[in-house]
């Protein structure tokens, strides 16, 4: 299962308003570990940064003057995230931005390139209704270390986020199954054309263990009834009695003599 996580930074909060993404960063994960690949790019916006933007994330215009637009970067980024599923905290947010971006283009928004989204968010908040969900908090909650945090950063964020994930959703690595190592079908035997079965080792307890397990069966019957050991009662006093040898039981008596098995004898034909 190949999972991206992913932030954006932008130059302000609506896309619909004319603002756009300048930066993206994604962390891969495979099977739910970290693979070490990872895309960040900074983008030149050609446009101003709104100041509580730059309040945010740090990002001045000035740096990004020499950076590529997105329609440079975007081919990478689509190869980058192509199949995969996404995980993204807020994801209403980054996925309006780069679909706006990409629409620009006249390219495919993600959903149309990538297998879903994971709103991490939206998850938090299902999580532990009432309780903050922003990725301080989470990290926080966590016990992730985020100190080296003091603004936002696309590739940073995607980095404690996918910590997040991994915390949130522990457990889930038990339902996984790697198939590339899981047997296609039945091994036969080529000669007999059976299946063929790893043999059993028996393990037999030992006659110490066997002593050990009679005391205690012995220690339970001693303070009442004890299940895996017959009842000494529980048998009448005539059904205890000494069962007579074959050549003591009476013979039975002819077919003719038998009685239907109510104990009322048949009534005669007409």
């Amino acid at each position: 299962m190949r999972q991206i996580v992913l932030d954006t930074e932008t130059t302000g909060l609506d896309w619909s308003k004319g603002d756009r993404v300048i930066e993206i960063g994604c962390v891969e994960l495979i099977n739910r570990v970290l693979s070490g690949r990872h895309f960040h790019v900074y983008i030149n916006p050609e446009r101003a940064i709104d100041a509580g933007a730059l309040a945010v994330h740090g990002i001045s215009e000035d740096f990004l003057a020499d950076k590529p637009v997105f329609a440079r970067v975007a081919e990478d980024f689509e190869n980058f995230v192509r199949g995969a599923e996404l995980v993204i905290h807020n994801a209403r947010f980054d996925i309006g931005f780069l679909d706006y971006e990409l629409g620009l283009l006249g390219r495919a928004p993600l959903q149309e390139q990538c297998a879903g989204v994971i709103d991490t968010l939206l998850l938090a908040r299902e999580q532990n209704p009432g309780k903050k969900a922003s990725l301080d908090a989470l990290c926080a909650f966590y016990q992730i270390n985020n100190k080296h945090r003091t603004l936002h950063g696309a590739l940073l964020d995607a980095e404690l986020l996918a910590e997040v994930y991994l915390a949130m959703t522990r457990g889930q690595e038990s339902l996984l199954m790697n198939l590339d190592d899981a047997p296609s079908g039945p091994v036969r035997d080529d000669a007999s054309g059976a299946v063929a079965r790893a043999a059993l080792k028996v393990l037999r307890a030992t006659d110490a263990e066997l002593a050990a397990h009679d005391g205690v069966l012995a220690g339970i019957a001693s303070k009442g009834v004890c299940l895996w050991l017959p009842r000494p009662d529980a048998l009448t006093p005539e059904v205890q009695q000494e069962a007579p040898e074959p050549d003591e039981v009476d013979e039975l008596p002819a077919d003719d003599e038998l009685l239907p098995h109510d104990g009322m004898q048949d009534e005669p034909l007409a």
